[in-house]
């Protein structure tokens, strides 16, 4: 919803409005519309179908926080899959690891990764690295066809809903599972406590039924709803809480976000929160 010079994502009851100074782009590609703007405060929006994915203010947050845990969570990943992320973001800070050897990507829309590397080209430089690979398509039929194959697999999806809406289910998370090598992670993007905590309550629910180790972390992310925004993370190898290997000091000089102190409190959750996921482990 556009008026004036100002934007909003209105969804769920609850609305974001930020102030705009240029619409960049806008297509309306096979799945879904894309738009990017220049903001007055907080550098350039990126919106899918009207939803906020990322400003270049705190776009950091998320993209640390989706790649770094469970990287960390792994002691040695060789082999990671992106699932959407057609921005980039975790590209980019997966690349930071020169010990990983393939990084794929499989994105439903070419059309965001196109845009994305015209217009916001610092998160879409995690593209440019030669050991990614990109797979144009359905990424619940990629899991699907590519058995034990991935130490880690990051689901950086949209909401649910849209071409978002089949990495919400639980045959997607039993083909996430069949996909992983022996010891590996799944981190799925798991949506905001305070406005959805019914898909909360869902995904959790699936990882505690289907692996042996699975937890619920959260991060701030302002210019998201609620400015709070979780990912489940599991595993049939190990605990989830603790890190694997150290963070290099030439790489934790890097990051605005991401640290060991950071991780442990992602977990450290509200009593309303940790009541949710009593409910989860049931």
């Amino acid at each position: 919803m556009e008026s004036g010079k100002w934007i909003s994502e209105v969804a769920n009851g609850y609305g974001t409005t930020l102030e705009i100074t240029e619409h960049l782009f806008s297509k309306k590609s096979a799945f879904q519309q894309i738009d990017i703007y220049q903001t007055r405060k907080l550098g350039k929006l990126l919106m899918l179908d009207g939803i906020i994915q990322l400003t270049s203010f705190d776009e950091f947050a998320y993209h640390e926080m989706m790649a770094h845990l469970p990287f960390y969570t792994h002691p040695c990943p060789e082999k990671i899959l992106v699932i959407g992320g057609g921005d980039g973001g975790v590209l980019r800070e997966l690349a930071k690891h020169p010990e990983l050897k393939e990084l794929h990507i499989c994105e439903i829309d070419a059309d965001v990764i196109a845009a994305c590397r015209q217009f916001l080209p610092e998160t879409a430089c995690g593209f440019d690295d030669p050991r990614v690979a990109i797979h144009i398509g359905d990424g619940s039929k990629f899991v699907r066809e590519h058995k034990n194959e991935f130490d880690i697999i990051i689901v950086d999806s949209t909401d649910p809903g849209g071409p978002g809406e089949p990495l919400f289910g639980e045959e997607f998370y039993l083909d996430l599972k069949a996909a992983l090598r022996p010891g590996g992670v799944i981190a799925s993007q798991s949506e905001s406590p305070y406005l959805l905590p019914d898909i909360v309550l869902r995904l959790n629910t699936l990882t505690n039924k289907l692996f042996k180790f699975a937890d619920y972390a959260i991060m701030q992310v302002p210019t998201y709803p609620t400015g709070q925004i979780g990912m489940c993370i599991a595993s049939d190898a190990r605990d989830v809480h603790p890190q694997a290997s150290e963070v290099p000091e030439e790489l934790q000089k890097t990051l605005r976000y991401y640290s060991p102190l950071a991780r442990c409190g992602s977990f450290g959750h509200p009593h309303f929160v940790s009541e949710l996921l009593k409910k989860a482990k049931q």
